[in-house]
Parts: structure tokens; C-alpha cells; sequence
């Protein structure tokens, strides 16, 4: 397995064939990806490229981070595992989601030390 690099400020021109195209100079490439949105299908201006080596990896971070793609200068740097996965959060979603699941936030009557603007408005959406 080779290791992973990521590839920055892309031009949104850019497809995966010129990404590998310019990897595939520094060394043996793999695969080479450019990220796009799902909804538009357009470039989200970033990709991924797997280089076949950890050496090969190092000399193309050496030679094309800063160089130009598409008249736009690219970032380079070994790709990042992702922290965590959407199966990892909640069904309603992190913490500032506004799903139906989460208790109401505050004390709940005036008693308790709610103002009455705050209880009217808990009234309301409920």
C-alpha cells in the first residue's frame, strides 16, 4: 500500500487525469482524485493522490508543494486520517443540531427560575 498525500488550492478545472498527470513526474502515482461536490458535481477545489512509496511520497511533497496546476499554486502535504465517522454521531446530531430528541435547554417554569419571555417562547414551540 502507498502512502496518501493531499492536495490543495486546486483550480476547479482541474480533473483527476492532470492531477495524476503531475504527481506521476515525482514518482510512481497510483491513484489520483479530485474531490467533488455531490449535489453540483463541481471540484471542491482539493483531491487526494497515492503515491506507490513512502520515498516517492517525500520527493513529491519536496517538488510540488508550492508548484503551479492550472495556474494556481498547489498545497501538498501527507494526508490526515479522519477523526471520526458519521456513524460515530448521535441520531440527532452534534451539539448544535436541532433535532427533536434533545431535552429542553433551561429550567422549565418560572419557579424553577425561567423568565417569562423564555416560558412563553418554550409554549410556542412546542
Amino acid at each position: 500500500m502507498g502512502q496518501k498525500l493531499f492536495v490543495g488550492n486546486l483550480s476547479f478545472e482541474t480533473t483527476d487525469a492532470d492531477l495524476k498527470e503531475a504527481f506521476s513526474k515525482a514518482g510512481t502515482c497510483e491513484t489520483a482524485s479530485v474531490i467533488k461536490d455531490r449535489e453540483t458535481g463541481r471540484s471542491r477545489g482539493f483531491g487526494f493522490v497515492e503515491m506507490a512509496s513512502a520515498e516517492d511520497a517525500r520527493r513529491a511533497i519536496a517538488e510540488l508543494n508550492g508548484a503551479s496546476l492550472r495556474d494556481r499554486a498547489m498545497n501538498v502535504s501527507e494526508a490526515r486520517e479522519r477523526t471520526g465517522s458519521r456513524s460515530d454521531r448521535p441520531p440527532g446530531g452534534g451539539p448544535r443540531s436541532f433535532g427533536h430528541d434533545a431535552p429542553p435547554a433551561g429550567p422549565r417554569f418560572r419557579k424553577d427560575g425561567g423568565s417569562r419571555r423564555g416560558l412563553r417562547a418554550r409554549k410556542r414551540s412546542l
